[in-house]
């Protein structure tokens, strides 16, 4: 089957997806996650022969954890599911309304985009994630997954079409996109068969989308995430939250990436810190200033600071200031997340006016910075950009809007 065909197939679907009623997508959420649920072990064997071959080819451990399935792994792309179900329903919503003099009343009501195109790399978990996303907020999904996932995501995608199929929903909603980098073209051109592409992944790929569309995109971005230190944090709580920003999961866009000390607390705090970060296995990618503390830290080249790791790696510097602060990370921030451990009110007050990024935390771990964290249920992805969609993109984000205008007769003088 051609891409041209399945993008028909999903275009003919999305008419439907458009005229469902909460309820009956609510259904067809639940049938795809019983569905899922029931087809575990056949993912977990697809997924299995994945990860064999993505490591038979030297692929990064970074990488396999992104693409690597567990069985709970499983269970919460079942849940991500349950959750949107019990979400509300952005479709019809009225975003604003009014009353013109003449009796003419104008709405603004959120629409389905039509047919969504996701392209992302590894990480089969999103295949569920976009999917169900995409049906909640009545959108058809094209689902183009990387070569590594692609016997997970067939898979994934089997059980779900199965879903839509038990519950009475077109099975066109949901689909895979298979083929080699051309197709990959294809619907980067696919102007009046895809609405929109979302790309989700590193840095060439998002790049490489952006670049190369005629259909419009929704950019989602890399994640080279700072924590400042304050002079005034209470250092146990900047320890727990750094440790918890770069170590509970590095392989992630809202993982830490670099680490920023105030000057005054340097002396203090940068002992500890290397020594458990040390003790976690990271390597610290330091200045002078950061080598001075402890000989176990790797000298920072500096292109270093604009690195997206993925790893348990960290760059780390030191600052004389704040604005010091702001200023490398304005420097060097993809606009991704941006975190301030402080205790003094002014300081985070200054950081959250002036650090530009899709989420801004005051004494709070990155790692929140997630639709599920949100409450979102799931999420399509992160986006960097500054349209109508910035930070985590879920159920309204994935909606556009078009203006209902009723009137008695009226006519324009």
């Amino acid at each position: 089957m051609t891409f041209a065909d399945l993008a028909a197939g999903a275009k003919v679907a999305a008419r439907t997806l458009a005229t469902l009623t909460r309820a009956q997508k609510d259904a067809g959420l639940q049938a795809m996650a019983d569905a899922l649920a029931a087809s575990a072990p056949a993912v977990l064997a697809a997924n299995a022969a994945d990860v064999a071959a993505a490591r038979a080819s030297g692929t990064p451990e970074s990488l396999i954890d992104r693409l690597a399935l567990t069985g709970g792994r499983i269970d919460s792309m079942v849940t991500g599911l349950r959750d949107l179900a019990a979400l509300p329903d952005p479709v019809g919503d009225v975003v604003r309304g009014w009353t013109n003099a003449n009796g003419v009343r104008v709405r603004q009501v959120r629409v389905p985009f039509g047919v969504v195109g996701i392209i992302y790399e590894a990480r089969p978990n999103v295949t569920a994630d976009a999917a169900g996303i995409c049906l909640k907020s009545g959108n058809a999904a094209l689902l183009r997954g990387s070569s590594s996932a692609l016997n997970s995501n067939r898979a994934v995608i089997t059980a779900l079409r199965a879903g839509l199929a038990a519950s009475g929903l077109p099975r066109d909603a949901v689909q895979l996109v298979e083929g080699d980098r051309s197709v990959t073209g294809e619907m980067m051109t696919a102007r009046g068969l895809v609405d929109l592409l979302i790309p989700r992944g590193g840095a060439g790929l998002i790049n490489a989308v952006v670049a190369g569309s005629t259909v419009p995109v929704i950019e989602t971005g890399t994640g080279n995430c700072h924590l400042f230190v304050d002079a005034s944090a209470d250092q146990e709580m900047a320890l727990r939250i750094m440790l918890n920003a770069k170590v509970q999961r590095p392989s992630v866009c809202n993982a830490l990436e670099t680490l920023l000390v105030h000057a005054d607390t340097a002396s203090t705090f940068l002992p500890k810190a290397l020594a458990a970060l040390a003790e976690a296995g990271v390597t610290v990618h330091g200045t002078a200033a950061v080598q001075a503390y402890s000989d176990a830290v790797v000298p920072a080249e500096p292109d270093e600071f604009d690195a997206e790791y993925l790893t348990l790696d960290l760059a780390c510097d030191v600052v004389d200031s704040i604005d010091a602060a702001i200023e490398h990370i304005r420097t060097h921030t993809t606009g991704h997340s941006e975190t301030i451990v402080t205790n003094d009110r002014s300081c985070a007050d200054q950081f959250v006016a002036e650090v530009d990024a899709a989420a801004v935390l005051v004494n709070a771990s990155s790692r929140f910075v997630d639709g599920g964290e949100f409450g979102f249920g799931a999420e399509i992805g992160i986006s960097t950009q500054k349209l109508h969609a910035r930070g985590p993109m879920g159920l309204a984000e994935m909606t556009s809007s078009k203006y209902i205008v009723d009137g008695d007769g009226q006519t324009r003088g």
